[in-house]
């Protein structure tokens, strides 16, 4: 599970619109005016236009069809935070998944689902990737960045020992030595040993740097110097919001093409914290969010749903606007981020209606775009036909 895009998270300028999906002139439902939506049920959905008429090339439907029929046992027993879909909804979709040819996947989406826009339909998107860098099991000379598990001692507040969440949850943090909730540590109070000796290392780190983005990414890999790989996936978070340092450096005037200013993408807010070591590490302390790690021992990096993410087919999305497990049809000006997507994630930056985090696999290909990705578009949600008959009528 990841907790936020590389160009989410690093705040980059957003680019321009593109060109725009035929706009669909049913409306179902929409908020009234000033109100805030925090679901898509409360957010205001239109009917979109027909599926045959989007740009669907056959090998990204077989892609998708692939991803989707992964999902479909989370998407028929989990409840939608959305407010759009039920469990029962997708019980006919992903019962012909089961056995439908991918040679004839574009078929198989125009046959059993119908558009949604969302809101305005506006879509921006970012991209994530699972990076690979040095590291061991066991401490060793050049290896001393800790890889921390889960800490049993990070937990919910009992009701009424704090403020819920706006969603309704509790949230997290500790119970301290005289059982007062508390918040639990945040970035620069690990970072100066707030967990040492408590044996909650799983793994070492070369470069705190690259296992600082690393937990932006949630999950990667460790590969030692004699070859072996860890792959390590998210286990969980501090409780602390997420700070994207990259819109620090932006209202800093850090960012941009002027002299002494570094370039938006991953590799330039890289640069500009190895450039100056003693800047970038308070910089880095300003994002208080902290994740924890478990090894992965299968098929990964894992998703919010549990299942694999894969490359150019799994996105990231707010789960109070995308119900997990569904497909979705981008039109981006980044060409490589159109298409047929499954949600399939989850990130800390990753909030709102038609925010979206692709995800592009592992490799130094994938580092540099999902590095550099950050494209406007629009957005269609793909339902289970018959379910704006349903909500319509509700």
């Amino acid at each position: 599970m990841r907790r936020g895009g590389i160009a989410a998270l690093l705040g980059l300028a957003m680019l321009a619109g593109c060109g725009r999906i035929i706009p669909a002139p049913r409306v179902i439902t929409q908020p009234p005016a000033g109100v805030v939506a925090t679901t898509a049920l409360a957010s205001g959905f239109w009917a979109g236009p027909p599926i045959d008429g989007l740009e669907i090339a056959q090998a990204d439907a077989a892609a998708a069809l692939q991803a989707f029929r992964e999902s479909c046992p989370r998407l028929v027993e989990r409840e939608d935070a959305s407010g759009l879909t039920r469990p029962s909804d997708w019980h006919q979709s992903c019962s012909a998944a089961a056995k439908w040819p991918e040679s004839e996947a574009r078929r198989f989406f125009m046959q059993h689902f119908e558009a949604v826009k969302i809101g305005d339909g506006k879509a921006f998107a970012t991209g994530y990737y699972e990076p690979e860098i040095a590291g061991v099991r066991t401490r060793q000379p050049g290896f001393d960045v800790p890889v921390y598990a889960l800490p049993p001692d990070l937990v919910r507040a009992k009701p009424g020992d704090a403020q819920p969440n706006p969603n309704g949850t509790m949230p997290l943090g500790r119970y301290d030595e005289t059982g007062k909730f508390v918040p639990y540590y945040e970035r620069g109070q690990i970072y100066d040993g707030a967990l040492d000796g408590k044996g909650l290392e799983i793994a070492w780190a070369a470069d705190r740097v690259e296992m600082f983005f690393l937990q932006i990414q949630g999950s990667g890999r460790l590969r030692a110097p004699d070859g072996s790989v860890i792959r390590i996936g998210y286990a969980g978070q501090n409780g602390h919001a997420y700070t994207g340092i990259g819109g620090v450096m932006r209202q800093r005037g850090l960012l941009g093409t002027g002299p002494g200013q570094y370039s938006g993408s991953m590799q330039g807010i890289m640069q500009y914290v190895r450039d100056n070591p003693e800047a970038g590490s308070a910089l880095m302390r300003e994002n208080k969010s902290f994740v924890f790690f478990r090894e992965l021992t299968g098929e990964g990096p894992l998703g919010a749903l549990g299942v694999p993410v894969r490359r150019e087919s799994s996105v990231a999305a707010d789960p109070s606007f995308v119900p997990l497990g569904a497909p979705l049809w981008l039109k981006m000006e980044r060409p490589e981020a159109s298409g047929l997507w499954v949600a399939q994630d989850t990130g800390g930056a990753i909030k709102g209606a038609n925010r979206f985090d692709t995800f592009w696999g592992a490799g130094e290909d994938a580092r540099v775009i999902a590095g550099g990705m950050s494209s406007r578009g629009e957005a269609l949600l793909l339902l289970p036909k018959g379910t704006l008959a349903r909500l319509g009528s509700s």
